[in-house]
């Protein structure tokens, strides 16, 4: 009897060992906890993942005849943590790791995956030195990088020579990444950037930052435009228009962001800016199938990081399915140049730094009648080969 019982323990542990051995595993590391707008953001993410995941499978679940073993983990917004989780999710056999949407918390894993040698795929984080300076062959990048952002952006603000901008915003890398790339991006129209602020985290009152703006921007001739970017601050435009720009002749504007964003620009009908996403923008059988999968599953509509966590699944299931391998170089060699589907779109990994080229939109907002946000309608779709995305990595 002994005997047996023991055969057939050893048979249930080979059991569960080959089906162990038989999953793909994927981690998606994000940062959930000590921030409410981190946390959701995050959500978002995961939610697109398992869209993505059930999309790209078309609901199997599975790749190269294997199930696919999501594995989520969160850095409480912690470096350390960050780079420890990473490095576990290696060790626990994921074929590769997916994080994460702050800039300063995935640059610290960036290194973490080049001593591994293993891929980190990262979304949606979006800071441009995570393919530039702080690059290395292990990192690749589905989300789009703050030069997109001011690319557009530059687009929508109509800029010529006669125009200066004032940069208002948050002091951290996503921020700062952003403001150095809208400095960039205005050249080539002729603008200039006369005046920045950066501001605590959360900053209570603005005022005395948009008080230097205009101090600063007193004497500039021509349009002046007022650009707000922020991170985490709620309701950042409604402080500025409380706050008066058209005093000053200045014009507010901003990236178009997520739908709790888009509430608070209900008080600037007419503005023009720069859009990733929006749900009603993306004319195409994927988005509509995403649409109404997430209103079925959630009821509500994607938000704008519901997006790059869908993104990021399409890249994963596309890469192994071109690969047909979990081995990194294998994996490395498809993804480089690779094209892969989203809801906005194909997007395309750049071989030279790993970064997924991808249209944006220049959008104009109308408050319309039933609706809580203001609505971002479309002006015109900026194709992938209108970008100019520098490459920064030295590779």
């Amino acid at each position: 009897m002994k005997r047996i019982l023991a055969a057939a323990i050893m048979l249930f542990g080979s059991t569960m060992q080959a089906y162990a051995e038989d999953s793909i595993k994927i981690t998606v590391i994000q940062d959930v906890t000590g921030s409410a707008v981190l946390e959701s953001y995050a959500n978002q993410v995961y939610r697109g993942f398992d869209l993505g995941i059930q999309w790209a499978t078309e609901g199997t679940g599975k790749v190269l005849g294997r199930d696919i073993e999501v594995i989520r983990k969160d850095t409480t917004i912690k470096p350390d943590r960050a780079r420890a989780l990473l490095a576990e999710a290696y060790e626990d056999g994921s074929v590769l790791v997916v994080g994460s949407t702050s800039s300063g918390i995935t640059k610290s894993m960036l290194p973490v995956a080049q001593d591994y040698e293993k891929i980190l795929l990262v979304a949606p984080a979006v800071a441009d030195s995570i393919t530039g300076e702080d690059w290395n062959r292990f990192i690749f990048k589905s989300s789009r990088n703050n030069s997109f952002d001011m690319q557009a952006q530059a687009v929508a603000m109509r800029l010529d020579e006669n125009t200066s901008i004032g940069i208002i915003g948050e002091d951290y890398a996503f921020v700062r990444d952003g403001a150095a790339a809208l400095k960039e991006a205005v050249k080539k129209y002729g603008a200039t950037v006369a005046a920045e602020e950066f501001v605590e985290v959360n900053a209570a009152d603005l005022t005395p930052a948009l008080e230097r703006i205009a101090q600063k921007m007193e004497n500039a001739k021509g349009r002046k435009i007022l650009f707000a970017y922020f991170g985490f601050l709620p309701n950042y435009m409604g402080k500025i228009m409380n706050w008066g720009p058209e005093r000053y002749n200045l014009e507010p504007t901003s990236i178009i962001l997520t739908l709790p964003a888009l509430e608070t620009f209900k008080v600037v009908p007419g503005m023009e800016g720069g859009a990733f996403y929006y749900y009603g923008l993306p004319k195409n059988e994927i988005n509509d199938w995403f649409v109404a999968e997430h209103k079925k599953q959630f009821g509500t509509p994607p938000d704008f990081f519901t997006v790059e966590g869908f993104a990021a699944a399409s890249a994963v299931v596309t890469a192994l399915k071109k690969a047909n391998s979990t081995e990194t170089e294998d994996l490395i060699a498809a993804m480089e140049g690779m094209e892969f589907p989203s809801v906005r779109g194909p997007r395309t990994f750049r071989a030279e730094d790993h970064q997924a080229m991808m249209p944006m939109y220049h959008v104009k907002l109308a408050n319309e009648e039933g609706v809580a946000w203001a609505v971002p309608q479309l002006v015109r779709k900026i194709e992938p080969e209108e970008f100019d995305i520098p490459i920064r990595n030295e590779r």
